[in-house]
C-alpha cells in the first residue's frame, strides 16, 4: 500500500443549521478540503441510528443510517419540503455542540412531513430500494415502528410477549397494523442511502475515499437483537446470559462493562457467518476501507454476567479467531480492512491479526512513557500498521499533553523536537506523517488545534460524548495548505488518478499536433 494520510472527522461534528452535522453542503466542502489537504481518506465513526447515550457504537441497527445525518436542505431542493417547514425550529444553541435532546425533538416532525409529501410520487424508487434491502430492512422499519408505538421502550421491555419474542404471527399482525409508521421509516432509511450515494459518488470523483468503523458488537436494543436471537447468547426469554466488556487494565480498575449482548459463534460458524457476510456486504456499499473495533474479541472475548455492575467478574472466553476473519478476507478480499487491536495484545492475538494480513493500530498518545520502550513509539512502528494521533476514545493533542505528568511531557517534547512554533499538535502531526505507516490519520480536532473540550469521548462516561461540532469558519485555505505540506514533506499524497493522467498526456498531445500542423 502507497504511504497515505487521512482524517478523522465524525459526520456529525460538521456544521449547519439543524444541530447536527449532515450529508448536505458541508460535506462535500469537508471532502474538498480533505482533497485539498493532500489527504486520501475520509475516516468516519459509525453512521447508524443512535439510541439512548447517543453513542454512534450503540444503534438500533446495524444495517441502517442515521436520520439525523439527512440534509433537510436537499428535501428542500428536492421538493419534499418547503422553507417554512424548517422555520422556527430550535435545533440548539450552541453550534459547537449537538444538543441530542432538541434534535431529536424536530428531526421526526420534519422527516413525516417528507414523507407526506413525497410517498407518493417515490413509490417506484423506493420499491426497488426496498427489495433491494429486504434481509434488514423490513425487520428494521418493523422494530422502529414497534418501538414508537409502545413509547420508544426497549424490545425486551415490549409489554406484547409475542412481538417481544418476534413470533410470526405476531410480526405479521403488527406489520399490518403499523404499516403507515413501517412505510415511515423505511422512507427514511430511502432517503439516507440516496444522499449518501451521491456524496459518496462525489468523494470518488475528488479521489477521497472513506473508512468506516464496524463495532464488533451490537446493541442488545437493536432490530438485530430482536429479528435474529438465534446469533446471540439469549436465555429462553431473549434475555442476555452474559454481556460483552473488557477486563480492569490500566485506565479503569473496575473494567469497562459494555453490555452488548455476545454472539453465539457456534451457531454463526454452523451458518457459514452469514450474518457477518450481510453485515459487511452492506458496509462496503458505504465504505472503502473498514476499522474493525475491538478486533481481540474475535480471538477471545471478555464475557461479564448479565446483571454485574462491573466488568470485573468476567472470564475469558475463545472467539471465532481465523475461521472468521479468513473468511472475510477471502470474502471481501477487494475490500481493505484495519484490525483495531489496541490494549494488551497477548502472542494470540498478535498471531491472528497477523495471519489475517490485516494492518494493525498505533497510537501516538499512548507512546510516551519515560520508562517504556512502547511499541507505539515511532522508531518502533511497523510498516503494516494504520497510525493514529489519538481515536475518538483519546483527548485531543492538547489536552493529552495537559493530562501528562512532568517527565512523560518533557520526554515527549523532546522526542519529538516539539518547538514553541510549531507546537504541540502540528509537531505531532509531523511526527505522525514521518512514521512508517502505511496510513497516519489525525483527528480533525488536533488539526484545528482544539482543547480538551472537542474530546468526542470519554470511554466509561455515560454523558457528555458525541457533541463536538466543527466552527462554520474552521476550513481554510491556509490550514488545507499546512496540512498539505506536512503531507507532501513526508511522501504521503495520493497518485494522481491514471484516467486524469492520460486525458492530459491527449490534450498534450492533441496541442503538439495542432502546433505542428501551422
Amino acid at each position: 500500500m502507497k504511504r497515505l494520510s487521512g482524517i478523522l472527522m465524525p459526520m456529525s461534528s460538521l456544521p449547519s443549521p439543524y444541530g447536527i452535522g449532515t450529508m448536505g453542503k458541508e460535506a462535500y466542502r469537508f471532502v474538498d478540503f480533505v482533497k485539498a489537504s493532500g489527504q486520501k481518506y475520509w475516516q468516519l465513526l459509525p453512521l447508524g441510528p443512535t439510541s439512548y447515550g447517543d453513542s454512534p457504537y450503540a444503534s438500533f441497527s446495524t444495517f441502517a443510517g442515521n436520520p439525523y445525518y439527512i440534509d433537510l436542505d436537499m428535501l428542500v431542493e428536492d421538493g419534499l419540503l418547503k422553507e417554512e417547514d424548517l422555520a422556527g425550529i430550535n435545533w440548539g444553541t450552541n453550534p459547537e455542540y449537538v444538543d441530542y435532546g432538541k434534535v431529536y425533538e424536530s428531526r421526526y416532525t420534519v422527516l413525516r412531513k417528507a414523507f407526506q409529501n413525497g410517498w407518493e410520487t417515490l413509490k417506484p424508487e423506493i420499491r426497488a430500494f426496498r427489495e433491494e434491502n429486504r434481509s434488514w430492512l423490513e425487520n428494521y422499519a418493523l422494530y422502529m415502528a414497534v418501538k414508537a408505538n409502545f413509547g420508544m421502550i426497549s424490545w425486551t421491555k415490549w409489554p406484547d410477549e409475542e412481538i417481544r419474542l418476534h413470533k410470526e404471527a405476531a410480526v405479521r399482525q403488527y406489520a399490518e397494523a403499523l404499516k403507515d409508521n413501517v412505510d415511515f421509516y423505511v422512507f427514511i432509511q430511502y432517503l439516507f442511502f440516496q444522499q449518501w450515494e451521491k456524496l459518496r459518488a462525489y468523494a470518488h470523483e475528488q479521489g477521497v475515499e472513506f473508512i468506516g468503523d464496524v463495532p464488533i458488537y451490537v446493541a442488545l436494543d437493536s432490530a438485530d437483537v430482536w429479528s435474529e436471537p438465534k446469533y446471540f447468547q439469549l436465555d429462553q426469554d431473549n434475555i442476555p446470559i452474559e454481556v460483552a466488556g473488557v477486563p480492569p487494565d490500566q485506565f479503569t480498575d473496575e473494567g469497562q462493562l459494555w453490555g452488548n449482548p455476545l454472539y453465539n459463534w457456534d451457531v454463526m460458524k454452523a451458518d457459514g457467518y452469514g450474518w457477518w457476510i450481510r453485515r459487511i456486504k452492506k458496509k462496503k456499499k458505504l465504505y472503502d476501507m473498514i476499522r474493525i473495533d475491538h478486533f481481540r474479541g474475535f480471538e477471545s472475548y471478555w464475557a461479564v454476567p448479565n446483571g454485574d455492575k462491573t466488568a470485573k467478574n468476567g472470564k475469558w472466553r475463545p472467539g471465532p479467531g481465523f475461521s472468521l476473519v479468513g473468511m472475510l478476507g477471502q470474502w471481501f478480499f477487494d475490500l481493505k480492512f484495519i484490525a483495531e487491536d489496541l490494549g494488551y495484545v497477548v502472542p494470540e492475538v498478535k498471531k491472528l491479526r497477523e495471519d489475517s494480513k490485516w494492518p494493525g493500530m498505533c497510537v501516538l498518545e499512548f507512546a510516551f512513557y519515560p520508562d517504556s520502550d512502547s511499541d507505539y513509539l515511532p522508531h518502533n512502528i511497523r510498516p503494516d500498521s494504520i497510525c493514529y494521533m489519538g481515536t475518538h476514545d483519546n483527548d485531543t493533542a492538547l489536552g493529552w499533553v495537559e493530562s501528562l505528568d512532568e517527565e512523560s511531557r518533557e520526554f515527549a517534547r523532546e522526542y519529538m523536537h516539539i518547538t514553541e512554533d510549531e507546537g504541540w499538535c502540528w509537531g505531532m502531526i509531523r511526527t505522525g506523517m514521518a512514521t512508517s505507516s502505511q496510513l497516519f490519520v489525525v483527528q480533525m480536532q488536533d488539526v484545528l488545534e482544539l482543547g480538551h473540550y472537542a474530546r468526542m469521548n470519554t470511554p466509561g462516561n455515560a454523558v457528555g460524548n458525541w457533541q463536538w461540532r466543527m466552527k462554520e469558519d474552521a476550513l481554510t485555505d491556509e490550514l488545507a495548505e499546512k496540512l498539505y505540506h506536512y503531507t507532501e514533506l513526508y511522501r504521503r499524497l495520493p497518485e494522481v488518478p491514471k484516467v486524469e493522467v492520460e486525458e492530459e498526456e491527449e490534450t498534450e498531445q492533441q496541442e503538439e499536433a495542432e502546433t505542428t500542423s501551422k
